[in-house]
């Protein structure tokens, strides 16, 4: 094990480190929510019996933490790709959450969220569609 352990390690440890490293002309993260119209959004959740919700989104990041619109949190993208986003959120005091979005279109995309709010677990599945302008 030794030396030879120690030096594999190294190597590894290297290799980890350039991969966190942006690689130059790569985008902005999160660019595919960015991409997304803004306007007016209605969710329908995919469980039977639940209401659907209407929610004015300037920027498809607000999609991010549902169920956390207003909270300040800390942010750990997981995955982000043209189509597909999945990040991790922790609000100090007020909970965490795990959503992932997949894009079909500019105005259509499937939420996967789970997590804590005010002390209760949540969890829902949605196709959210911009169905219109804010306030019409």
């Amino acid at each position: 094990m030794g030396k030879k352990f120690l030096r594999n390690a190294g190597i590894a440890a290297a290799a980890l480190s350039a991969a966190a490293v942006p690689v130059a002309g790569q985008g902005p993260q999160l660019a595919m929510l960015d991409q997304l119209d803004s306007g007016r959004w209605v969710l329908r959740m995919r469980e039977p019996g639940t209401p659907s919700e209407a929610l004015c989104v300037g920027s498809g990041r607000r999609l991010i933490q549902l169920r956390h619109p207003d909270a300040s949190c800390d942010k750990v993208v997981v995955q982000d790709s043209p189509s597909e986003v999945t990040v991790q959120y922790t609000c100090r005091g007020r909970g965490y959450g795990r959503t992932h979005i997949r894009k079909e279109t500019n105005r259509l995309v499937q939420i996967d969220s789970q997590g804590i709010a005010n002390g209760l677990p949540f969890e829902f599945n949605a196709e959210a569609r911009r169905v219109g302008d804010c306030g019409a």
